[in-house]
């Protein structure tokens, strides 16, 4: 009789915490819904300050931003991270056309990809040769490379109905693409740009040259997806065509910026640290809104829900706006390394960088054990459209934090339109749906208040 009372006793537990748990998400929610704050930020951050690339004048103007954001909170620090980054300028706007022959040329939209060498004042001009990726520059040799503009071609895979997939299929040849193309004496490179959408957006992202000399290295740039499939196009009713293009980009000596952080100490846990946050920088063509200011704001968002609803966190819960990502992870190296310096216990680390669109659930790099906790908190999220609990990639910028014990997760939005977006002219404010957006904060600020009141 009394193993039934202890049953009972323990039922009756369960069923109360779970009731106290689904009342303190639906207050998030509504907190979020009805007097949301990360919706006006991301305006102010997109319209009135723009694109956020590191090392610029509007970096700093959304370092001074968010800073005085989270001081208006009433968090118990609020603090800035100095840390250097690099400063790579676009210059004036590029240019580009096919010559099919002499004085008959049709302009093409293209982009420098971030980190490029400029073609110089008089531009490029050669001759084209596509490839669909990087593996086919050794099979054509130097001897059909050489003096040429190599054409990447390679697009993003439409089966795969997990987008970020699709782009991680493609990604190599824009990030190595000039590398490798300069090892058969390429001119330069042309490279499709990642993105399922049929459009003129030419979209930029970061690229490397590895180990080349910087004498040797070759100007890269995006080309838009109807720019690419007209070039090819054309290349198969004329192989001996022209591609003239312009870029005018210059990688300039390392600057100082910042990752702005605030927190809320906890009470009972306070060496206990849980992460949430998002990249303050962004790419200079549009304002950054999906990537990654949409993320920032849902973060700051996070703790200023807890407190409305009167949640007294038991750990330290701490948001970082990381600075660096687009072109260097610097924001997000800096704060591992000071975090280690200063032997901070790390046990939970949340990343939004996926976009502003409606939340599906989360992605989890952590033990088994804890991503079976995780979905056992998966009905609390039903009620909200919130389902999607399973094993994955959580961020770039909370990656160098990872450690064997940490449960590391990233919020996982529909994925459909982020890439029609990112890293484009048209990643812009009025793109962002309000309710999605608030939506993502409020399922961000349920999982802390999960992970904060029943551990690891």
């Amino acid at each position: 009789m009394r193993k039934l009372y202890v049953v009972v006793f323990l039922i009756t537990l369960q069923m109360t915490a779970q009731k106290e748990d689904g009342e303190q998400l639906r207050a998030i929610y509504d907190a979020a819904l009805v007097e949301g704050k990360s919706y006006g930020w991301l305006n102010h951050l997109s319209n009135q300050i723009g694109g956020r690339l590191s090392g610029s004048v509007q970096a700093q103007q959304a370092v001074d931003y968010t800073k005085a954001q989270l001081d208006s909170l009433g968090l118990d620090r609020v603090w800035l991270q100095p840390v250097m980054v690099p400063k790579w300028v676009r210059g004036t706007p590029e240019f580009a056309y096919i010559e099919t022959s002499p004085g008959v040329t049709s302009n093409v939209p293209i982009c420098a990809l971030g980190g490029s060498v400029a073609t110089g004042g008089r531009g490029i001009k050669a001759q084209v040769i596509e490839v669909s990726g990087i593996e086919e520059l050794e099979a054509l040799g130097k001897e059909k490379i050489s003096g040429k503009i190599v054409f990447f071609n390679r697009p993003m895979e439409a089966t795969l109905i997990n987008t970020f997939e699709a782009y991680s299929g493609c990604v190599d040849q824009r990030y190595s693409g000039a590398a490798e193309a300069s090892k058969y004496e390429a001119l330069g490179v042309i490279v499709r740009s990642m993105t399922l959408s049929q459009d003129d957006y030419p979209h930029t992202g970061s690229m490397g040259y590895g180990d080349v000399p910087v004498q040797e290295r070759i100007p890269a740039a995006a080309i838009s997806t109807n720019g690419a499939d007209f070039l090819s196009t054309t290349l198969k009713l004329n192989p001996e065509l022209n591609f003239f293009f312009k870029l005018n980009c210059k990688q300039l000596d390392d600057v100082e910026s910042f990752n702005v952080i605030g927190e809320i100490k906890g009470s009972t846990h306070p060496e206990e640290i849980m992460v949430v946050g998002g990249h303050l920088d962004s790419w200079d063509l549009g304002d950054g809104a999906h990537d990654d200011g949409a993320g920032c704001v849902q973060s700051m968002e996070v703790l200023r829900l807890l407190k409305e609803t009167g949640y007294r966190p038991k750990r330290t819960i701490r948001v970082v706006l990381f600075m660096n990502e687009e072109n260097g992870l610097r924001g997000g190296n800096k704060y591992a390394e000071v975090a280690q310096s200063k032997n901070e216990k790390h046990v939970f680390a949340l990343e939004s960088d996926s976009g502003g669109f409606t939340p599906r659930g989360f992605s989890f790099d952590c033990s088994e054990a804890n991503l079976k906790k995780a979905q056992g908190w998966s009905e609390l999220f039903e009620p909200y459209n919130v389902h999607w609990f399973k094993k994955g990639f959580a961020g770039a910028d909370i990656g160098p934090l990872k450690n064997e014990t940490m449960v590391m997760a990233g919020l996982r939005p529909d994925s459909q339109r982020y890439f029609d977006h990112h890293h484009a002219e048209n990643d812009t404010f009025e793109h962002v749906n309000r309710r999605e957006l608030e939506l993502g904060a409020a399922s961000m600020a349920s999982l802390m208040y999960l992970f904060d009141k029943y551990g690891f």
